[in-house]
């Protein structure tokens, strides 16, 4: 068995809709309702200790891709993610996860929201099934630091992209 990703949200390929684009509030020109998507996984390896969700755009205008976000330390009970968890403010990440800064410079979700005009860019969802309870990582640490240590300590990963234009 591996380890696969899901989403009531979006298929592989499908574009993300408006609920799941970022919002006014963050200037950057959009006017979605920045709801994190309802993600879904199974197929861990049995060693898996607990999870890590990141949201990554390889296609933004940086140079080095951007950091929608990223959750880490999500316990090995949990198989899902409700729709809207990513709102540090909503209740529904689960008890013991730690949503870390993302390039928006806070924790959180951040939807999509390409330049306008721009080519179709790509948000690739990835669980992680890691290797320890926790990761030493605190909410402000970055995205990269978090990367590494997920880079060491990573069993099984699955991905699930999703697309977005304007």
């Amino acid at each position: 068995m591996s380890l696969i990703l899901t989403s009531d949200d979006f298929a592989e390929g499908d574009y993300l809709k408006q609920p799941h684009v970022l919002s006014a509030a963050y200037g950057f020109g959009c006017d979605g309702d920045n709801l994190s998507p309802q993600l879904a996984w199974s197929g861990a390896p049995a060693e898996t200790k607990s999870y890590a969700i990141t949201c990554y755009d390889p296609d933004a205008p940086t140079g080095s891709g951007f950091w929608h976000w990223v959750v880490a330390n999500i316990p090995a009970q949990v198989a899902a993610l409700p729709r809207g968890a990513g709102d540090p403010a909503s209740g529904r990440m689960p008890v013991g996860a730690l949503e870390v800064r993302t390039d928006f410079g806070k924790p959180g979700y951040g939807g999509p929201c390409p330049p306008p005009g721009a080519h179709v860019h790509r948000y690739i969802f990835t669980v992680h099934a890691v290797s320890m309870t926790q990761l030493p990582v605190t909410a402000d640490t970055s995205a990269a630091i978090v990367g590494f240590y997920l880079n060491f300590n990573t069993l099984a990963k699955a991905s699930l992209i999703g697309l977005f234009k304007r």
